[in-house]
């Protein structure tokens, strides 16, 4: 009994620092509290012992793991787990039989938590709709990614989705005082934090990464007298650069750099940053991803072309794979960051969200809306309507927008090679409205 005693203490003590401090409870649950804070929406679930099957997407390091283990050890019901990296359809169906047979009647569902759900194939993903559907199993999904873009319809259809944040300020000097005074390494030693800037920085939100920089900056500190400071941080991490960055911590920092050289008009840092991706093992669906978004946003009006070279560009990495798919990468890198920019249907719609969030749900105008009934011909819906094809010039003028928000503008051009065409288009069929 010693020796097993022993053995337990010896493998908690040799975890990495952010194993020994994961939570245990959601009282120890550090961020999040629009999610598991007093009365929020699923500590309401928790609180009741029925969960719903739903799927966690935030940044790394925010908690997405530890939220489901706290979940299953609260709701006191088995818990599996699986890797979508190293799992097949194989490993879903055994993991599914085995929930199935380990169930008692009328006992809550199994949970099955599967870590990056985004990079689960289709075929993958089917293999779970019947369990989920049959509540054989409550599927908890941990995605980095936009599910809507990697995880199948049928699936999403089937669960909740919450959107994790990156952790603020408060909660990471939270986990900052909490693992110097209560892990059983670190309250040995006398440790002060001065400045916490650096440690802050350096994280970027991720309590993975921030607990990772203590114990790197304490472990190669001689003394137990340690007082952590900015230049002591930077100095350390100067030291021992990769020690924080196993699997790509800068992942953040470098597609940051990429879309900004892209909008920036270098191609020449367009391909060094993607060559640094592509060398730290990206995911080319990632990189082919961003590269639709910037087309949009960055390039929009001014090259239209440009987004469909882009989504041309997703679909050839989506066939040809791996490692001839950096070609065409590498082809629409150049493109976009060689052609002219706008991003004015981006501003536009960011004010139109703007503009609703502010004025609310205005009433859409008589002559605009749909006349199915003859109750809705007599109340005057589509009264007054002009078919702007039975007109010159496929135009007519008439109100579209609600009657107190007639006279807002919201799109503006920017006068771009080819936007200008557009500029003058408008301008012609509107007047004074358009001009700026």
């Amino acid at each position: 009994m010693c020796y097993i005693f022993f053995n337990f203490v010896a493998t908690k003590m040799s975890q990495p620092l952010a194993e020994r401090m994961r939570p245990r409870t959601l009282d120890e649950y550090v961020g999040q509290k629009h999610l598991v804070g007093e009365g929020a929406v699923l500590r309401k679930m928790i609180d009741a012992g029925h969960i719903s099957s739903f799927i966690l997407w935030g940044p790394p390091g925010v908690g997405k793991t530890t939220l489901a283990q706290i979940i299953a050890n609260k709701l006191q019901t088995p818990f599996y787990t699986l890797s979508a990296v190293t799992s097949g359809v194989k490993d879903v169906r055994d993991v599914i039989e085995k929930a199935k047979n380990g169930r008692f009647f009328n006992s809550a569902s199994p949970i099955l938590f599967i870590d990056e759900i985004h990079r689960f194939s289709k075929s993958q993903q089917d293999s779970l709709l019947g369990a989920v559907e049959r509540g054989i199993v409550t599927l908890i999904g941990a995605t980095t990614e936009n599910p809507s873009f990697e995880v199948i319809r049928p699936l999403l259809s089937r669960c909740q989705l919450y959107v994790l944040k990156p952790l603020g300020k408060e909660d990471l000097i939270e986990l900052l005082h909490r693992a110097i005074t209560q892990d059983v390494e670190l309250k040995k030693k006398h440790i002060t934090l001065t400045e916490t800037g650096a440690l802050l920085r350096y994280s970027g939100g991720d309590a993975r990464k921030l607990l990772n920089i203590l114990e790197l900056v304490v472990e190669s500190s001689n003394s137990d007298e340690i007082d952590i400071t900015d230049q002591l941080v930077v100095s350390r991490l100067q030291e021992n650069p990769l020690a924080y960055d196993k699997s790509g911590e800068m992942h953040y920092d470098i597609i940051s750099a990429f879309i900004k050289s892209i909008r920036g008009s270098d191609p020449d840092a367009a391909l060094y940053w993607m060559a640094r991706m592509i060398e730290g093992g990206e995911d080319p669906q990632f990189i082919a991803r961003r590269l639709v978004i910037s087309a949009a946003e960055d390039i929009g009006l001014a090259n239209p072309n440009a987004l469909l070279l882009a989504n041309a560009t997703f679909d050839a990495v989506m066939k040809i794979g791996w490692p001839e798919g950096r070609i065409p990468l590498a082809e629409c890198a150049v493109y976009l960051a060689t052609s002219p920019k706008s991003n004015s249907a981006y501003l536009g719609i960011a004010q139109a969200l703007e503009t609703v969030k502010k004025t609310g749900n205005q009433p859409v105008p008589l002559h605009l809306r749909n006349a199915p009934t003859a109750l809705m011909e007599e109340l005057g819906y589509h009264d007054g309507y002009k078919y702007s094809h039975d007109y010159p010039g496929h135009f007519v003028e008439q109100q579209y927008l609600p009657d107190q928000l007639k006279n807002v503008r919201i799109w503006h051009a920017q006068h771009s090679p080819s936007e200008e065409k557009l500029y003058k288009w408008m301008v012609q069929c509107w007047g004074d409205r358009f001009k700026e």
